[in-house]
């Protein structure tokens, strides 16, 4: 009896990342049908920090049809690990085939403090490795003097913001004169 309730308790537990889940098919559409938005991957940003920027980087990557722009701001999805990234075996192989990702990714943004205490800059140093030898593409910034902290989280936020700004600019469709 007792493994028949214990059977009946694993169907009903919930998938492993439920936030992801809520996240693109309950929030992104509730957005867009109540803001001005344009629904868009081209057009659709995240970005997080710390565990954060762990979870960003797993969302994002498991829904490029939903967005091209990822920040990560001390924090990558490798984090705590600093040994070398296997591409073939490292989120299900995402990152092997740098090309493809090339051309869906617009933005690939991290950020970190230059005082960041172990094993943060290890762990990103680690994570930017693997996007080099991919080829994909990223923007690194360093945040003068300020370690895993609200400052080195603003400046991150803020250079982030700038570069996704003038990105979407560039690449506004004609029918909108201006970003609002």
């Amino acid at each position: 009896m007792r493994l028949k309730n214990l059977k009946i308790l694993i169907k009903n537990t919930p998938p492993k990342f439920v936030f992801e889940e809520v996240l693109i098919k309950e929030v992104i559409p509730m957005i867009d049908s109540t803001y001005r938005t344009i629904a868009d991957r081209d057009y659709r940003a995240m970005a997080g920090l710390s565990m954060g920027a762990n979870q960003t980087i797993r969302i994002t990557m498991n829904n490029l049809d939903k967005f091209s722009y990822i920040g990560g701001f001390s924090g990558t999805s490798n984090y705590p690990k600093s040994d070398k990234i296997d591409r073939e075996t490292f989120m299900n192989g995402i990152f092997n085939d740098g090309n493809n990702l090339k051309e869906k990714i617009n933005l690939f943004w991290l950020g970190l403090g230059t005082k960041e205490p172990k094993p943060f800059p290890e762990s990103v140093g680690a994570f930017r490795k693997m996007l080099d030898e991919a080829g994909i593409d990223h923007v690194y910034y360093e945040s003068p003097v300020t370690a895993h902290e609200w400052l080195t989280w603003r400046r991150s936020l803020y250079q982030f913001c700038s570069v996704v700004v003038q990105i979407y600019k560039i690449n506004l469709p004609e029918d909108k004169n201006e970003i609002s």
